[in-house]
This record gives structure tokens, C-alpha cells and sequence, in this order.
């Protein structure tokens, strides 16, 4: 019962070329970042990313992005990222844009084990209708674009067939966490983290404070143990190392 791994090198040395992989976090905001340099220290490429943006330039998801280790993107929002959006329109990046509340029911569903349902979000746009540009040509045309989705009337109103995401891997960051798995986020950086740890077949967790089995009260528990596999204790340095995507501040 005891997931704990020695190093985050360790915890993702089996996450090979090409895999799946669901990354929690919104913005920098719980972002796995000590797992994410770790992957990016062995060298792994062609990585499939679902996570709901792709980190900024030279932080988090950034890092693997601007190394060209990753192929493709399924997220909701490009954001502030000059590099992703280089890559994308440029040709060297699949990017498949789904609604935010879409992205979170897909992976929820994954890990519920719901293959698909039914989502009026995306009803008589393209995101239904087919055509969104998921990869561009050199030439800016469009090289391969999403395919039309199913779209049903209920209570006389159209939805749309959304499928569940089920990745090989998941990456996520708590704020505390047992030898068992079960993981405690902290306000905000909760987000997509727990969606992310159910869609995952093999999700490791880097947790800030590691605690024995009987600590956590079950009802502060976001994500039991059984959908974690291995957990990664953060030194007090990397732990503190909580990156601000923008600072604003105020002129005293």
C-alpha cells in the first residue's frame, strides 16, 4: 500500500515517447511542476498532452512545449503562451480546443468509466459541426481539422456527444497527501488536478507534505488513494516554489 517513490526521476521513468498524458493545473496555479522538469530531464518526446492550457513560456508545460517534446494539445485556452501559439499556427503543434466545463466532464467521465454523454455546450458551432482547425500546413491552410460530432434532441433542445478522456498517465500536484495516495488540494490549485488523477491509469502525485496513513481526515479527502499510484514528497524548497503566472500589484 505504500506508493511513495524516492525521486520524481523515478516516479515518471516509464512514461515513454508518444504517451497520453493529463496535467493538472490552471495557469501555474497546481501545476506538477517538479514531475513536469523531471520528464523533461529523461528526454521523452511526442508527448500527448490534455491539460486545460499549456503552462506560459519557460514555466510548467511550457518547458516540454519550447523542447518540442510535445505533439499534441487537447485544452481549453492558448492564453499568454507566445510559444504555443507559434507552434500551433506554424504547423509543429495538434491543438483540439474544447469548452473548459466540456474538458472537465470528459475527464471526470474517464475516470468514472462513462465513455460519452450528452453536453449542449458547443451546439451550432464548429465544435459540433466539424471544421475546427486541429493542425495547420506550412502554408497556413488546414491540415487536419475535427471531425463532426452527433448532436440528439432532449426536452426539445440539441446536445452534443462529447467522449470521455482516459489517459496513460496523470501528473498532478497536492498540497497534502499519505503513503496511501489520497491527496488534499489547497483552494484554487484543486482546479483540474483531481479530474486529471481520475482519468489517468497510472497518475503520480507530487504532494508539498507527506503524511502517515490515519493523518487525513476522510472528509477533507478531493481524491482517494485508489486512483493514485505513486506519490512524490517535495523537499521544503521545491514545495515553496509557487511560480506567479502575473503579479499585480498595487504602487503604495
Amino acid at each position: 500500500m505504500d506508493k511513495v517513490v524516492s525521486s520524481a526521476a523515478e516516479a515518471v521513468a516509464d512514461i515513454g515517447d508518444g504517451s497520453s498524458i493529463a496535467v493538472g493545473g490552471f495557469g501555474l496555479c497546481g501545476v506538477p511542476a517538479v514531475l513536469i522538469d523531471a520528464l523533461y530531464g529523461q528526454g521523452t518526446g511526442g508527448l500527448r498532452v490534455v491539460s486545460n492550457n499549456c503552462g506560459v513560456d519557460g514555466q510548467g508545460l511550457g518547458v516540454l512545449l519550447a523542447a518540442g517534446r510535445i505533439g499534441r494539445v487537447t485544452g481549453s485556452y492558448v492564453g499568454e503562451n507566445k510559444e504555443f501559439a507559434r507552434r500551433y499556427l506554424g504547423g509543429d503543434l495538434e491543438v483540439e480546443l474544447v469548452p473548459q466545463g466540456t474538458m472537465s466532464e470528459r475527464l471526470r467521465a474517464g475516470g468514472c468509466g462513462i465513455p460519452a454523454f450528452f453536453t449542449p455546450a458547443g451546439v451550432g458551432t464548429l465544435v459540433a459541426e466539424g471544421g475546427l482547425p486541429w493542425r495547420y500546413a506550412p502554408d497556413g491552410s488546414v491540415a487536419v481539422a475535427s471531425p463532426p460530432k452527433e448532436v440528439r434532441e432532449f426536452g426539445g433542445r440539441e446536445y452534443v456527444l462529447e467522449e470521455a478522456i482516459i489517459t496513460d498517465f496523470a501528473l498532478v500536484r497536492a498540497a497534502k497527501g499519505d503513503r496511501h495516495g489520497n491527496l488534499v488540494f489547497a483552494k484554487s490549485a484543486r482546479n483540474f488536478n483531481p479530474l486529471c488523477a481520475m482519468a489517468g491509469r497510472v497518475t503520480v502525485a507530487e504532494v508539498e507534505e507527506l503524511v502517515e496513513p490515519g493523518v487525513l481526515d476522510p472528509d477533507e479527502i478531493h481524491v482517494p488513494g485508489v486512483f493514485v499510484q505513486r506519490v512524490v514528497e517535495l523537499t521544503p524548497e521545491q514545495a515553496a516554489d509557487k511560480r506567479i503566472e502575473k503579479r499585480t500589484v498595487s504602487d503604495r
